[in-house]
């Protein structure tokens, strides 16, 4: 079957041959079909098989009819990330390039003015994230009653990232007599609730069994350590046949520090996660594309949906904690009929996180034997190693010293010298030291007094004048 047999414009169709593409993938063939003919659809498939040209294709042709109007989109196509909703757009723009379709991306950080003068003008497509389409909804900005047709992409990455109730709120505000498609890689409970309230009728395709793995790409767990990951990981991404990986992690600073010891290792090397500004975001994933950089590390704001052809590796610093997760990291490549490779990096803590990803997949993933990494136990052996190097670094810092004794000596050794000398003696003189009580006669002090002494009262009784000079108690001059 070729897109001609499908039903496709000749318009799209040549579009399609333009970009190299004439048959269609599975999931392809069996959704474009129904689309064309205004049914609901909900299509469950792996990803990297297509599923983003199966609603765009359609869709191109059914809005090739008919006119926009101000405020007032004709389609709305919601995504989860800004990444994945900017590549769908790059999709219109591609195979539409022979349709005059008017398209407005919503996303967030972005300049709200630029796409509310873009929604002003009337769009045919409306691609949006669910927070900013609220957001405008709210500001009075825009109106689906005119929306015809939507699009819920990548639902079960919605569930988990907490957008269900706005996608609930977003649909009592489309008229319900709009088509719907529903794109998904698994089929949790609660997507399937959300289908069934939202989608009347739906055709559902199935190419693949929910939640299982892209047979071209060849899986291994290496089993290490937390303090030898990276040495682990350097030495899978110098193998001869790693020309593109992405790495992900699951935390953010994870992510950072990742990306910055790969730099210091001469790796060609960027990062990707949520705190990076949206701009900085597409530069970085543009500069992977481009072959300026061969290894992205992302966390799992990457993971759904970004199509970036020719990724020969990926690689799982850690386990993610999603089971659902880790058939969308791997996803990223052996994509459109390629083969990959997807390494996962495990600590004996990970061990439940496998299990549950090894139950959801129905097969248990490959371990690699310790030979195949074997920096893992070199990290090991350092504490060992730390003794010598000690006693080999005070012999060298010895000739230094001179006659210094060493630490141990000086701990033992007698401190004559300094019980030969008496305290008394030790202590500096001082000409103004105050007369202790009683130096200047029998007399007892006067403990009502405690100021300075005054010097009257230097004169003794019996001494016929002045007192001499005040000595202590070592004889010596005060």
């Amino acid at each position: 079957m070729t897109f001609a047999d499908i039903g496709l414009s000749d318009e799209l169709l040549r579009a399609l041959d333009e970009s190299g593409y004439k048959d269609p993938t599975p999931v392809q063939a069996a959704a474009i079909p129904p689309v064309l003919m205004n049914r609901d659809l909900i299509a469950i498939a792996q990803t990297g098989t297509g599923k983003t040209a199966s609603f765009v294709l359609p869709m191109i042709d059914i809005l090739a009819q008919g006119r926009a109007r101000a405020m007032m989109p004709r389609s709305l196509i919601l995504e989860p990330t800004r990444e994945l909703a900017a590549q769908v757009a790059e999709n219109f723009e591609k195979y539409g390039k022979y349709h005059k379709l008017s398209m407005a991306l919503l996303i967030g950080g972005v300049q709200m003015g630029d796409q509310v003068k873009a929604l002003e003008k009337g769009v045919d497509v409306l691609i949006a994230t669910p927070g900013r389409l609220k957001d405008l909804f709210e500001r009075g900005k825009i109106l689906l009653s005119g929306c015809s047709i939507l699009v819920i992409d990548e639902a079960d990455r919605m569930l988990d990232m907490g957008f269900i109730p706005d996608i609930e709120e977003i649909c009592a505000k489309l008229p319900p007599t709009r088509q719907t498609l529903l794109f998904s890689a698994t089929m949790p409970g609660p997507i399937k609730k959300l289908a069934d309230r939202f989608l009347s009728n739906p055709k559902q395709v199935e190419v693949a069994r929910p939640a299982t793995t892209n047979a071209s790409i060849e899986q291994a767990l290496v089993e290490t350590s937390a303090r030898a990951k990276r040495d682990v990981l350097r030495d899978l991404l110098r193998a001869d046949d790693v020309r593109t990986a992405i790495i992900f992690a699951n935390r953010k600073t994870t992510v950072r520090e990742l990306a910055t010891s790969l730099q210091r290792n001469n790796f060609a090397a960027s990062q990707i996660h949520g705190d990076m500004e949206q701009s900085e975001r597409l530069r970085e994933l543009e500069r992977f594309k481009a072959g300026e950089i061969n290894i992205l590390v992302a966390s799992d704001v990457a993971a759904r949906g970004l199509d970036i052809k020719g990724v020969s590796h990926v690689f799982n610093f850690d386990v993610p904690w999603h089971p659902d997760d880790y058939v969308h990291r791997i996803g990223r490549t052996g994509r459109a009929g390629a083969t990959g490779k997807a390494f996962t990096l495990a600590t004996p803590d990970d061990a439940e996180a496998v299990a549950n990803i090894e139950k959801l997949t129905g097969s248990p993933i490959p371990r690699v034997a310790g030979s195949a990494a074997p920096a893992v136990s070199e990290p090991e052996a350092e504490p060992a190693e730390r003794e010598p190097r000690r006693e080999r670094r005070r012999e060298r810092e010895a000739p230094r010293r001179g006659r210094e004794p060493r630490r141990d000596d000086r701990r033992d050794a007698p401190r004559e010298t300094a019980r030969e000398t008496p305290r008394e003696e030790r202590r500096p003189a001082r000409h103004d030291e105050r007369p202790r009580s009683g130096s200047y006669g029998s007399e007892p002090a006067d403990d009502g007094w405690n100021g300075p002494v005054p010097a009257f009262l230097a004169f003794g009784f019996g001494t016929g004048g002045l007192a001499g000079p005040v000595s202590d108690e070592s004889g010596d001059e005060a």
